[in-house]
């Protein structure tokens, strides 16, 4: 596989541990996409529309989700993907679909020593009044 191909399938394993029916997840799945100190980084704006941010080690994540997804049905598809790569880091933008919204998922991913392509942060925002995906 190419180094494209092998970011991609660990995108859409990213997608799958989180999507599905209500109930709960399986957890032990971030450890073939997530790097042990990588960090998710959830954004928007407050009701006065001041930007704030939210850092969450997967740990961290899975703590704050696990309420939400045992009572809601979740299902974030990807719409469009871009991957640049160079040595053994990428950067993937992810356009997404989620339940009622979209967004964009900004992930960064590093290349192991034994050649497992890992996401080491993720920061992702969603659409609002103001803030539409781009078109292309």
């Amino acid at each position: 596989m190419s180094d494209e191909s092998d970011i991609g399938a660990v995108i859409d394993e990213m997608y799958a541990m989180i999507s599905g029916p209500k109930g709960p997840r399986d957890w032990s799945r971030q450890k073939a996409v997530f790097h042990p100190e990588a960090r998710q980084m959830r954004t928007g704006t407050d009701a006065d529309g001041k930007p704030w941010i939210k850092i969450m080690s997967p740990e961290d994540y899975a703590a704050d989700t696990t309420p939400f997804f045992l009572a809601n049905d979740f299902d974030e598809i990807e719409i469009r993907r871009e991957i640049k790569i160079f040595g053994n880091m990428a950067q993937a933008w992810s356009l997404y679909r989620a339940n009622d919204r979209r967004g964009i998922n900004a992930i960064q991913l590093f290349k192991n020593a034994v050649g497992q392509w890992r996401i080491v942060s993720m920061i992702w925002d969603n659409e609002r009044p103001g803030l539409k995906l781009p078109d292309d």
